[in-house]
């Protein structure tokens, strides 16, 4: 039986820029994401995503919209990822995760020449910039936490 991961990811624009984290993920070449995390015990979606962007981007950002909520399916597992957007405040200059190569901040073109490489970590990438770009959004308040 296939475990549910409930994940957070966070869509980041500033002046036509996505703001994007490497990761080394043990394939032949780093991959591209939105700062995202799962979700921790007695956590909410919000508050897991304003923890995940600090720890692997040293971002302070303020919530605007929430993208919903997209299920996707591995062979081995099924993530239930809340997307959101926010624009960045305060940069902290904190050591980013183990995890996380670097922080790039990316035109849109950009983020699509690595995902047609095969570079982006998920479909969702594309996905949640596309669904931002195009105002498909809710409003924060329609989660509760």
């Amino acid at each position: 039986m296939k475990r549910i991961h409930t994940t957070a990811a966070c869509v980041i624009e500033r002046d036509g820029r996505y703001l994007m984290v490497e990761e080394e993920r043990g394939g032949p070449h780093t991959l591209f994401n939105q700062p995202a995390g799962h979700i921790e015990p007695d956590e909410g979606p919000m508050a897991a995503i304003l923890r995940e962007v600090e720890e692997e981007t040293a971002w302070r950002v303020r919530l605007s919209h929430y993208l919903g909520l997209e299920v996707f399916h591995t062979p081995e597992k099924t993530f239930h990822s809340h997307g959101f957007i926010a624009t960045p405040e305060v940069w902290l200059a904190t050591p980013l995760d183990p995890d996380i190569l670097a922080t790039h901040w990316l035109t849109f073109d950009e983020v699509r020449q690595l995902a047609t490489n095969e570079r982006v970590r998920s479909p969702l990438v594309i996905k949640r910039l596309e669904a931002a770009r195009a105002g498909r959004v809710y409003p924060l308040a329609i989660i509760s936490e």
